[in-house]
């Protein structure tokens, strides 16, 4: 039988074990302030243990890596990731997401209220294995490894182009493969977007490869980003957990969202406010 484990980062990119539907290790937060979880969750300090009830009111709510994973939501923010990719979807800018879901691991994504439950409430997936009873509700045809849960978006995007995607985005953490996705040799008529999530804690090196190669990237509690970022001044929205849009189109993805949900699009002020950002920054 294999084994139930499934590791995140979550809040603070606080590293993460579930196993059998329960927190089974939490690790030492990288903050402890983060603005959206004090307005959402009334967190107003990140430690373990409040990692640890966070994650758990998680599974037990909407059955985050667990068999009763709900796979269909509503918006969780206003201008999120997974918010930004719904309203792309739904007006044709995108005609496919390439993301990552617990208990699935590399998936294919069509529906907007899909990729706003796989990505809306979830926390950076490190590793995972399967559950057939979610991958079930996603659609088996839809997830890249059925056998092994496996995170590949490399694999992802091939996956997305052999079934005929022109307009693919990627949903991806910080790594080495933002650029061998950004390099790799598409056809002619396919177009690939990356958008760049959980970004606390990455190097200088990593946040020139980010601003160079992405479309949307969240500052999340990035000292570098935020610095680089008021260093090349790229368009972006919010003040206390800035989105860039680094690329013309990472522009028209953010802008389709603030248009949706009747948002004044972004002025694009700097510098940046310091008011009620995460702490500390890193």
């Amino acid at each position: 039988m294999v084994r139930d484990k499934h590791v995140i980062e979550a809040l603070g990119k606080t590293r993460v074990t579930i196993e059998n539907g329960k927190v089974s290790n939490v690790e030492k937060p990288l903050i402890e302030y983060c603005p959206i979880f004090a307005k959402y969750r009334n967190i107003e300090e990140i430690t373990p243990e409040l990692v640890r009830e966070n994650i758990q009111f998680r599974i037990d709510d909407f059955g985050m890596c667990t068999k009763n994973r709900q796979i269909k939501m509503s918006d969780m923010l206003s201008v999120g990731i997974s918010e930004i990719l719904r309203s792309n979807l739904e007006v044709g800018n995108i005609d496919c997401v390439v993301g990552a879901c617990e208990g699935v691991g590399t998936l294919l994504m069509t529906d907007a209220d899909i990729v706003q439950g796989v990505g809306g409430r979830a926390s950076g997936l490190v590793s995972t294995t399967p559950i057939p009873e979610v991958m079930e509700k996603i659609g088996i045809e839809n997830v890249l490894d059925a056998q092994t849960a496996q995170l590949n978006p490399i694999k992802g995007l091939e996956k997305a182009i052999n079934e005929g995607y022109k307009n693919i985005a990627i949903t991806i953490l910080p790594s080495p493969l933002i650029k061998k996705i950004r390099e790799y040799d598409l056809p002619s008529d396919v177009n690939v977007y990356l958008f760049v999530a959980h970004t606390t804690g990455i190097s200088m090196d990593e946040t020139k490869d980010v601003f160079k190669y992405a479309d949307i990237v969240t500052s999340c509690a990035s000292k570098n980003i935020r610095d680089y970022a008021s260093k090349i001044k790229p368009y972006y929205y919010g003040s206390s957990v800035p989105i860039y849009a680094v690329s013309d189109m990472g522009r028209k993805f953010l802008d389709t969202r603030l248009e949706k949900i009747g948002k004044s699009l972004s002025t694009n002020k700097y510098p940046q406010e310091n008011n009620n950002i995460p702490n500390p920054l890193v």
